[in-house]
């Protein structure tokens, strides 16, 4: 963003404008005590080139993920993003839209979250996806809320094997609403325990999250997971990673209820964790009960093609008590990103993506179980995440790889003390180069230089 500089006189415009003689005098409002006294100790100003070369001092200390050979996952991934993405979304007519509430004036934002709606649908194998979400967690939450007002049941089975922070976000929802939240632990082979979970499912039960792969990375057999809840009655919520989608059934396929995820993967960077995309998608009995805005195509009265916002169940368009949710929204210009970006890779490009990061994530895991002390714990099938049993705690390596540029992957001990101090999380994506994993392997192995 380009420096404009206030004057003098620009200043005083502005106090008057507001009502106020001088800077003191708007500040009188805020007691004495909270004011800084004196003059901040700051360093003395700097002409504008030694400013420059000051601030890139400053900004080469930090270290940033793409600077370093990122295995890092958990539901955030480094992914290849085509140019074509940023070229778009950058695009004034875009990043500088609103909400769609005139259709008259805003066919081009319309027609591309409408483009998006119909991408997500073909992704997972559902009937109709709404305008998006906040990200993920909170996607899953809202269908949280929808199945308990399908069902009229106060219960929800989840996996232990969740993201840690959806898991949070759905005890957030879960507690103001009065929902029980119940979590089904997973066996040794790190897929969920179909026994505990069978021995679950009740007449209470509103709904079981599926997650495919779960937070280890796992394939669960969803098509079986689904049998037993609809066996009972409850609704079928899968939360899935999309990219999985191009080369594992996607939940249309089982028949879910309701598909939910984080659309990251598809073109946004991973930005220190946001802004984020929250896909949604339903069968169209439930369309009534989605959340936030679902975009449509129409004619007009001459016949022309057009586009309008067909359902706003939130609560600036309806009465408050009948707003399916008073958080969602739609995330217009990530979805556009995600609309871009599928449209770019096409369908066969989508599945490459999917299968060069299930590949080398396969190369990875057995270049690691070769290495003395390291082993892979859990005998179920992968996608592109294994958790990884270290010879040593995997915090420590971790600073030690961070140290040497590679960024090991996230350590699970904190989020899951049932398997241990040394267990980590490791991703690879396609963007993983073969030179990268045998980095990664020498550098367990102890083989990288002063060692």
């Amino acid at each position: 963003m380009s420096y404009i500089q206030n004057t003098d006189a620009d200043r005083a415009e502005m106090l008057g404008a507001i009502g106020v003689r001088s800077f003191d005098e708007l500040l009188e409002p805020i007691p004495e005590a909270l004011r800084v006294k004196g003059v901040l100790a700051l360093d003395p100003p700097l002409a504008e080139a030694a400013l420059a070369a000051h601030l890139g001092a400053l900004a080469g200390r930090n270290r940033p993920a793409a600077g370093a050979a990122s295995f890092l996952g958990g539901g955030i991934y480094d992914r290849h993003i085509p140019a074509l993405v940023r070229y778009v979304a950058s695009r004034s007519e875009f990043y500088t839209s609103y909400t769609p509430y005139q259709a008259e004036v805003s066919q081009g934002t319309l027609q591309a979250i409408y483009e998006y709606q119909s991408l997500v649908c073909r992704v997972t194998g559902m009937d109709v996806a709404n305008a998006s979400m906040y990200d993920g967690a909170t996607a899953l939450a809202e269908a949280m809320l929808m199945a308990v007002a399908i069902k009229g049941a106060p219960r929800i089975l989840v996996p232990r094997a969740l993201s840690p922070r959806y898991r949070a976000v759905l005890a957030s929802y879960a507690a103001a609403r009065g929902i029980s939240v119940v979590e089904i632990p997973h066996g040794a082979d790190g897929l969920l325990d179909g026994a505990r979970l069978e021995s679950s499912l009740g007449e209470k039960t509103a709904a079981l999250v599926v997650a495919q792969p779960n937070y280890f990375g796992v394939v669960e057999n969803a098509g079986e997971l689904a049998a037993l809840a609809r066996a009972k009655g409850a609704v079928v919520i899968a939360c899935v990673d999309p990219v999985s989608c191009a080369l594992i059934a996607p939940p249309g396929e089982y028949g879910a209820d309701v598909a939910v995820g984080e659309g990251q993967s598809l073109g946004l960077p991973q930005s220190y964790g946001g802004p984020l995309l929250g896909f949604m998608a339903t069968r169209k009995e439930h369309v009534r009960r989605m959340p936030g805005r679902l975009v449509s195509g129409t004619v007009d009265i001459d016949g022309k093609r057009g586009y309008v916002m067909t359902l706003q169940t939130r609560e600036q368009h309806i009465r408050r008590e009948k707003a399916t949710s008073n958080i969602c929204t739609n995330e217009a210009l990530c979805a556009l990103s995600a609309a871009v970006y599928l449209a770019a890779l096409g369908e066969k490009g989508f599945r490459e993506v999917a299968e060069q990061s299930y590949a080398k994530s396969h190369a990875l895991a057995g270049m690691l179980a070769g290495v003395r002390g390291a082993r892979l714990p859990f005998g179920g099938p992968f996608f592109q995440e294994f958790v990884l049993e270290l010879p040593e705690a995997a915090a420590a390596f971790a600073a030690r790889a961070s140290a040497a540029g590679i960024l090991p992957g996230i350590p699970l001990g904190a989020d899951f003390p049932e398997l241990g101090e040394r267990a980590i999380l490791v991703a690879v994506t396609e963007k993983r180069t073969r030179s990268e994993l045998e980095r990664y392997r020498d550098l367990l192995a102890g083989k990288e230089a002063g060692r």
